[in-house]
């Protein structure tokens, strides 16, 4: 049985390589779009629940837009989804820079007594085309502080450093950004910032991610340890950092009370523990 968020395909339409695969009243090549708004949901069908969510430049590969709704998948995972048409556009240039801080401001001008235009989360993707003083000027016309952006050519090194960066970030179901973010949310953004390619479940990020480790295999910094229905990343030999429902936020915890809390609220023993 395939996996929908992982099959290009619904009634009226399906992807080129799922011919003779899927039923489908078209197979059709995608066309790259890239998010407009700062924040966009990812959703299961049109008008339906969130499953992910995408930030500004990052792109899109739509097969069909009906309704208001366009249907495709994210390209940093193949995941796939409806997101409103309207908030997607396929003129946006090739980015050459993210947001490399928790969060940022787009400004009109390179001055910061400017009224900010919008906010932008950490991973926002945007085209650099020159820079003034302190700021770089995007193609968009907006002006974003020069230390709050990476070359997406120099990525990050260690995940748990950019997991590091959205401490204290609300919880949220199906969340990508800092304005709030789940646990498999929080692991795919710590490793593609670091270049590194990562699905966006936890279930997904479990047959995907790094090796599996015999029980009872002392933790590692960088290491993955999964449970059904979440994960978290190793800190430290002690510590775990996750996204969590039990403290609605981005949390260091220690590895033992973690275990012990997860069990006596009926989660289980960790159903794997993975080096990636």
């Amino acid at each position: 049985m395939s996996d929908r968020r992982e099959t290009p395909a619904n009634a009226r339409v399906a992807a080129l390589h799922l011919r003779g695969k899927v039923a489908a009243e078209r197979f059709v090549a995608p066309i790259r779009h890239r998010v407009i708004p700062p924040l966009t949901d990812l959703l299961r069908a049109p008008g339906g629940p969130r499953e992910r969510q995408l930030v500004h430049g990052e792109a899109f590969e739509v097969l069909d837009t009906h309704e208001g709704h366009a249907f495709g998948w994210a390209a940093r995972d193949g995941y796939v989804g409806y997101i409103g048409a309207a908030a997607l556009s396929d003129g946006l240039p090739e980015p050459s820079h993210a947001v490399a801080a928790p969060a940022t401001h787009a400004y009109p001008a390179p001055d910061l007594k400017c009224p900010e235009i919008c906010a932008l989360s950490f991973g926002t993707q945007i085209r650099v085309t020159a820079e003034s003083g302190d700021f770089c000027e995007t193609a968009e016309g907006w002006f974003l502080p020069r230390p709050h952006l990476r070359a997406l050519d120099a990525p990050f090194a260690d995940p748990v450093a950019v997991a590091e960066l959205f401490l204290g970030v609300p919880y949220l179901w199906g969340g990508n950004s800092i304005r709030g973010i789940d646990c498999s949310g929080l692991v795919q953004a710590a490793f593609l910032a670091c270049g590194r390619a990562c699905p966006g479940d936890s279930d997904q990020q479990a047959r995907a991610l790094g090796a599996p480790l015999p029980p009872d295999s002392p933790p590692r910094r960088g290491d993955l340890i999964f449970w059904t229905g979440h994960v978290a990343l190793v800190a430290d030999p002690l510590t775990l950092i996750h996204a969590t429902a039990h403290a609605m936020s981005v949390v260091r915890e220690p590895i033992i009370g973690a275990l012990s809390r997860i069990a006596a609220m009926g989660g289980g023993a960790p159903s794997a523990h993975r080096r990636p």
